[in-house]
């Protein structure tokens, strides 16, 4: 190949970490593409095909580390602490280059991941479910049975918002791009479950998790009012809220060592059953029997559970739910002598709360998903999810239940 079929990159900005200059790069006989010629050179354009700016891939790495490490260092603060660094202006379109350079540098992790996990045969279908915590998942020859073969907890969080661009008229960015890793469950296969709460009880209009009317002057002490005196999902009048953002948050699922199992979009509503239904059924067709799973109104949901197009399966296999400890003791004393994880054998010393632990980190990276487009608002989750599961892992032989 001649080595005119690529253009040379004459005065080139080239930014680093360290340094920020102008060059000229010749390309070598087998490149056909600028971009080839810059990453031979350890940088990556901000362009595809006639770049006039290129970052250092030490500095793509870099950013990466500190936004995993501290979610709320964006990208803007990343341009903005190398224009202090090289005494140049700021000016807000270095954030679009910058992007631009990241996304191709994610790209390319990405691939190289894949090829690695093919190799290493762990790209067959739900590897990283069946094998993310060893405590939890990995089984000993001759082990003995517990009461629960698995547990975990579900739960959603209002912290990752995405602002509709389109309330004030604006034309929202198109992004044909879509969430790369398995950690979630699509819109599509999530909305098959969203009629099925409502099918549970015929005088509900919502689904906000109403418990059957049940006559008090008949039997006082069948009157359960947990869900009323606790409640995540607002009357409909607080729901308007949900109207101006597209996504209103996550919902996850997490192993009780705090792995993050699945997770799916809540989108323009609060905690609807679809959610944790969705979650639930891939849990149990991946680990199956002898399932527990703690939430914050587990005694309720169990009700929407059973009635479900699943729920003879999840009976079957011995699925059990339960409300976490802390929110346990906000029910009524019946109903904590039969969802309290404290009262039902096997689950120890579990508290059920894993995913506000989750939550409480997640809850840094609002500030950078808030207006971002829907694909770097799942890429910089993701990026997130994945931190936290490595960071679980390597802390794994220290972790002792209390």
């Amino acid at each position: 190949i001649d080595t005119t079929d690529c253009p040379s990159l004459n005065n080139i900005e080239l930014i680093d970490i360290f340094r920020w200059c102008r060059s000229s790069l010749q390309p070598i006989a087998s490149h056909r593409f600028p971009n080839e010629t810059l990453i031979y050179h350890g940088y990556i354009g901000c362009a595809p095909m006639y770049p006039t700016i290129a970052i250092s891939l030490r500095t793509l790495a870099a950013f990466q580390q500190c936004h995993r490490a501290c979610p709320r260092f964006s990208i803007q603060a990343q341009c903005r602490t190398l224009c202090f660094l090289h005494d140049i202006p700021y000016r807000p379109y270095l954030n679009t280059q910058f992007s631009a350079a990241y996304d191709i540098y994610l790209e390319i992790i990405h691939h190289v991941d894949q090829r690695l996990k093919a190799a290493l045969k762990h790209d067959t279908p739900n590897w990283r479910l069946l094998n993310s915590c060893p405590a939890c998942f990995y089984k000993l020859q001759d082990e003995p049975t517990l009461d629960f073969n698995w547990l975990v907890c579900v739960d959603g969080n209002n912290s990752l918002k995405r602002w509709d661009s389109s309330i004030y008229g604006n034309t929202a960015w198109l992004d044909s791009r879509r969430a790369r890793s398995d950690y979630w469950i699509d819109r599509e296969t999530v909305d098959k479950y969203k009629h099925e709460a409502k099918s549970c009880d015929i005088n509900s209009h919502d689904d906000n998790w109403e418990e059957e009317p049940v006559d008090a002057s008949t039997n006082p002490s069948n009157v359960l009012t947990c869900v009323d005196r606790w409640r995540n999902a607002g009357p409909e009048t607080r729901k308007k809220m949900f109207s101006v953002f597209h996504e209103s948050g996550i919902f996850i699922a997490a192993c009780r060592h705090r792995f993050i199992l699945l997770a799916c979009d809540m989108v323009q509503s609060g905690e609807l059953a679809k959610y944790p239904l969705a979650l639930i059924d891939k849990l149990l067709t991946v680990y199956g029997k002898n399932g527990g799973c703690a939430y914050d109104i587990g005694c309720a949901f169990s009700k929407t559970l059973s009635n479900s197009s699943f729920g003879s399966r999840a009976h079957d296999l011995g699925f059990r739910m339960m409300v976490g400890s802390f929110h346990g003791h906000a029910h009524n004393r019946k109903c904590q002598l039969r969802w309290h994880p404290m009262y039902i054998p096997g689950t120890g010393h579990t508290e059920g709360k894993g995913c506000e632990h989750v939550f409480s980190a997640s809850n840094e990276l609002a500030r950078s998903t808030r207006h971002a487009s829907s694909f770097h608002r799942h890429q910089s989750i993701e990026e997130h999810f994945s931190f936290w599961d490595q960071d679980k892992y390597a802390s794994l032989s220290l972790y002792i239940p209390l």
